[in-house]
């Protein structure tokens, strides 16, 4: 029987059924890795590190729900099926960032930030300009993506209080993967992005730490 074959617009409704999907269940029913914290005792903390701890671990996972919709963007953009297949294993283990955080949020008594529909769309609508320039450049943003997540990891490391064993093996696992992400994008053939396009980069991230931390 002959395959249907869909038009621009069928497939443009056919993602953005799929984007509003993920909007809708933005956390998913469970994780496909062990949970890194498990093996890790829970610790005391006073009530302002809860309140830090748990404004970190909130932008974290505003950082993986955007990581999903740049991951969806961009694999509906790529032109190779080897990138689409690549692109779609780290969708998976970005996933499971996100069933973590959301689980050391709960730990925390607090909650996930409130503008995940704002970070997910924005960050589709990025991950689709990115990948309009082709496979190299859409590789190229998310390898520098990645870096920047690595620094924003670190950063956060420092923050944490020394006693918080489980938030820490959380943001450590977390580190790894998106290391391994960016060299896998350059050594599929990333581009080297302008200086002025990683600053902006850099400069929209700040605005959704911020904003994440509180809300």
């Amino acid at each position: 029987m002959k395959s249907r074959q869909y038009s621009a617009f069928d497939r443009g409704i056919m993602a953005l059924d799929s984007v509003l999907g993920d909007i809708v269940n933005a956390s998913p029913s469970r994780e496909k890795r062990p949970y890194p914290a498990a093996s890790h005792p829970e610790t005391n903390l006073d009530a302002n590190e809860r309140e830090h701890v748990s404004g970190l671990m909130r932008v974290n996972h505003a950082g993986e729900i955007a990581a999903q919709a740049l991951y969806k963007a961009q694999s509906l953009t790529a032109r190779e099926e080897e990138l689409k297949k690549a692109m779609q294993q780290s969708a998976d283990e970005e996933i499971d960032h996100l069933e973590w955080c959301e689980s050391r949020l709960d730990e925390l008594g607090d909650h996930t930030s409130y503008l995940g529909p704002v970070w997910y769309l924005g960050s589709f609508g990025i991950g689709v300009i990115a990948g309009c320039f082709g496979d190299k450049w859409n590789l190229g943003f998310l390898a520098e993506t990645e870096y920047q997540v690595v620094r924003h990891l670190d950063e956060h490391l420092k923050q944490l209080p020394v006693n918080d064993a489980r938030s820490r093996s959380i943001l450590k696992q977390m580190r790894e993967d998106e290391l391994h992400h960016a060299t896998t994008a350059e050594t599929a053939g990333a581009k080297v992005l302008p200086k002025a396009v990683k600053q902006l980069m850099n400069l929209t991230s700040k605005v959704m730490t911020k904003t994440a931390y509180r809300f």
